[in-house]
């Protein structure tokens, strides 16, 4: 800056009639470089006051932590509709699609231990857009259990199973924790994850709470073998998202679409790829509502 005005002040000594526009000009150039300079002075002290507001990580587990155990304890028995997309794609093979409408169920009820748990059912309605004759759930590849466990892969309780690395934003937007197992033979018991996954979940900076998580198995067991034929083993990808949902006065986050696509035998000629697609809407608390009905009265 100090180079360019020496040389305004040089030119303007040998021609004297182009003097005050040089002059005006390098006025114009300082100025405006001097508002840059405060303006991003402006954002640099921002951004700075927002990573210092930040949570740390273990702050955030914490919350994480939070969240599920009343999650665990007060979300209700509910119901809600399940639109299902289930295929399954072999090269050589015709591809096999069903489509299953559903009522999903959550219900609250005690283990053979005594501990309350979390069961889900399904009433189906709609195979393949006709009436269901059975509730034989029957598709290429199902899912169950990411209502009771989604939320507990990245929790404090689990950091003994995890490597957890929190991903600072460079501007507003959801913190970002990326985890990946860490089994030995001492704390898998405990571990919610049994085969090693990696994967990241993101949060909402109001709430606290998880909208969406991504986890990877790269050697899962797609199916389990038995004493005639050998476990198939590939690869599975899940992904949930979640959206929050007001259930008897209180929010709840829950999930709104989970998607799972396993592979096996990627890149030969024999890869088998199952995918699994639900959508849940409608969340309802599921109630059982009774009375006495007296002689002569009818329901």
């Amino acid at each position: 800056m100090y180079c360019k005005l020496s040389c305004g002040a040089l030119i303007a000594i040998t021609y004297d009639g182009v003097h005050h526009k040089v002059r005006f000009t390098m006025v114009l150039r300082t100025s405006s470089t001097v508002i840059s300079f405060v303006t991003l002075l402006g954002i640099s002290t921002a951004l700075c006051a927002s990573r210092a507001n930040m949570p740390t990580l273990d702050q955030i587990l914490e919350r994480l932590q939070a969240n599920l155990n009343h999650y665990d304890t007060n979300v209700p028995s509910l119901f809600c509709d399940e639109h299902v997309i289930s295929s399954q794609v072999e090269p050589g093979h015709r591809d096999q699609n069903t489509i299953i409408d559903s009522v999903f169920r959550l219900r609250r009820k005690k283990d053979t231990d005594g501990k309350n748990v979390l069961a889900e059912s399904r009433d189906i309605k709609k195979i393949n857009g006709k009436p269901a004759t059975s509730q034989d759930m029957k598709g290429p590849t199902l899912l169950s259990g990411a209502f009771e466990g989604g939320l507990a892969i990245v929790s404090s309780e689990q950091t003994v199973c995890m490597n957890y690395k929190l991903q600072r934003p460079d501007k507003a937007g959801p913190y970002i924790v990326r985890f990946e197992t860490v089994l030995t033979p001492r704390n898998s018991a405990t571990c919610f994850l049994k085969e090693e996954s990696k994967g990241e979940v993101f949060i909402d900076p109001a709430s606290m709470h998880i909208t969406h998580l991504e986890l990877t198995t790269p050697h899962h067991v797609i199916i389990p073998g038995d004493s005639y034929t050998s476990a198939v083993v590939g690869k599975r990808v899940l992904t949930v998202d979640y959206a929050p949902v007001l259930l008897d006065g209180e929010t709840f986050w829950m999930p709104s679409t989970i998607s799972l696509r396993n592979t096996s035998g990627s890149g030969t000629f024999h890869m088998i790829v199952w995918s699994f697609h639900a959508t849940y809407r409608n969340y309802h608390r599921l109630e059982v509502k009774s009375r006495i009905l007296r002689n002569g009265e009818e329901n």
